[in-house]
């Protein structure tokens, strides 16, 4: 087994009104309370989001802690702007478009890619696992995509939108990949593959820049880590240290197996597409694809078992297993963010008591 790579995550949160339960488009001046708190907020491309960005960690408990403390004062700078942070994947409550954040080129990419950009609002976390360079990336992006339907299955966190169940788990994901590079990247064969079609995307006026590389999985552009984007931002800080605790795992698997014969990112494209629909749809609750030996549909519950079994040696050398495992049964009985949102809509009919029990969520 390598040497133990540091982490760290980036968590994307909604402002929404406290009265309606609409986005608000405040992220400016919540970012300068937060500011004077001592935290860097990151604007993201709707102005009815912030984003927070950990430090790098080199342990759960301590990644925790982070993000814990990051949530808690964000909470409190959009308390101080008149709004109310949530971790939510999707607004329930939305306008039909989301005002562009008001910088040269978030207002570019709002001029060039239309509604796209301007029925944004989406959520997600984003985990960075050290590697020890470019071409490890290339090969641990490939050999986690089989994988990353089952990480969204975990995270999913956005089954209600526009004032009703979307009937998905994860309705970020499927709009998500509206983009022209979004969900599951190609298998590359190297390196000067990746920076070729990367170069072609831009030079054909597809994306502007690399920063526009939305696939689920991309060698980080700014740090010397794979960055995993499949998820939608967790409900909870909990929820979000067990995905990114499994993916690190799955990254130090993935650097233990180089130079040996393992292709099983090679899966054909639609049984890759048919996973992912399957876990944006199903989510924890339901069946998944096996995306890794037979296609065949399982619960998600075994194919989660059987990503923890594959990268058992990692998570024991963490020491991770138990508290891994007692994380997902745990789970299991009391439900992810969709699963959560939907038992409340369901007892209670009204989305300002889900966006108020989310928002209770997002600081556990």
């Amino acid at each position: 087994m390598h040497q133990i790579p540091s982490f760290g995550v980036e968590e994307e949160f909604l402002l929404v009104d406290p009265e309606t339960g609409e986005p608000a488009p405040r992220n400016d001046e919540v970012a300068a309370h937060a500011q004077r708190q001592g935290v860097d907020l990151q604007l993201e491309l709707s102005s009815c989001q912030v984003e927070t960005t950990s430090k790098v960690a080199t342990s759960s408990t301590e990644l925790g802690e982070q993000l814990r403390s990051l949530r808690r004062t964000a909470a409190q700078a959009a308390e101080a702007s008149g709004v109310r942070l949530l971790a939510l994947g999707l607004p329930p409550v939305t306008p039909h478009q989301f005002p562009v954040t008001d910088t040269e080129r978030y207002q570019r990419i709002g001029a060039e890619y239309g509604m796209v950009a301007h029925e944004q609002g989406i959520c997600g976390c984003h985990v960075h696992v050290e590697v020890p360079g470019r071409a490890a990336a290339v090969k641990v992006s490939n050999w986690l995509r089989p994988w990353l339907p089952s990480l969204l299955a975990l995270s999913a966190n956005s089954a209600l939108y526009r004032n009703t169940d979307t009937g998905y788990a994860s309705w970020r994901s499927i709009l998500w990949r509206r983009w022209p590079v979004a969900g599951a990247p190609p298998f590359f064969a190297s390196p000067e593959q990746y920076d070729n079609t990367v170069r072609m995307l831009i030079d054909s006026g597809v994306i502007l820049d690399q920063k526009m590389i939305y696939w689920d999985v991309r060698p980080s552009s700014n740090f010397p880590t794979v960055e995993v984007r499949v998820a939608d931002v967790p409900a909870t800080v909990d929820e979000t240290v067990l995905l990114a605790t499994l993916i690190r795992a799955a990254v130090m698997t993935a650097l233990d197996s180089l130079g040996r014969s393992d292709d099983g990112g090679r899966l054909p494209p639609a049984a890759l597409r048919a996973a992912y629909w399957k876990a944006a749809h199903d989510g924890l609750a339901g069946q998944l694809l096996d995306s890794v030996h037979d296609y065949g549909a399982v619960p998600a519950r075994r194919q989660l078992d059987a990503l923890v079994h594959k990268v058992r040696p990692a998570l024991e050398q963490l020491d991770e297993y138990d508290r891994v495992t007692a994380e997902l049964d745990r789970l299991l009985a009391e439900g992810n963010g969709a699963m959560r949102q939907r038992r409340v809509w369901q007892q209670r009919g009204d989305m300002l008591d889900v966006i108020a029990d989310a928002a209770r969520a997002t600081q556990w």
